[in-house]
């Protein structure tokens, strides 16, 4: 067991894949649910210092490594480090942010080093989803990243440049 597991009770994780041969890596806290309401007015996210903006994970802010120029739904991304929110404000409709600090805690967000917001693509799932789960899907020079927890799938298309 990490120290990041004895000191967090949400344990570390990281999804990753190549585009075009290059490394795309995300790396995040991951929460479970423990039969907590997480979206909407009511729901846990609603608590948070930075709400409707969520760091999109457990713990630090979420972090973007990407060795590949990319396109983010329509964002371009260069080759770099960058944080993950998600706006959820309307737990149907999510907004994929790319933001230029890293390094900061869960609760701290500037929105002035947005890069930029995309629109989420939403599904449900076909069974509740308990600890939060990213995937990054590719092929060639295009692919998905995909964000999974509770009663909500999020994605957003990526393409290298």
């Amino acid at each position: 067991m990490g120290i990041a597991e004895l000191l967090f009770a949400s344990p570390t994780a990281k999804a990753s894949a190549t585009i075009d041969g290059r490394p795309i890596t995300i790396k995040y806290g991951a929460p479970s649910v423990r039969g907590r309401q997480i979206f909407g007015e009511t729901g846990l996210l609603s608590t948070d210092w930075t709400y409707p903006v969520w760091r999109a994970g457990a713990n630090a802010a979420t972090t973007l490594i990407t060795r590949a120029d990319l396109d983010i739904g329509g964002v371009h991304v260069s080759a770099g480090t960058y944080s993950l929110y998600v706006l959820v404000k309307d737990p149907d409709n999510w907004k994929l942010i790319v933001n230029r600090q890293t390094g900061q805690g869960g609760h701290i967000y500037n929105a002035r080093m947005d890069l930029g917001r995309v629109d989420m693509k939403m599904d449900r799932p076909k069974a509740p989803v308990e600890k939060l789960r990213y995937t990054i899907t590719t092929a060639g020079n295009t692919g998905t990243i995909q964000i999974e927890w509770e009663n909500h799938v999020a994605s957003v298309p990526i393409r290298k440049t």
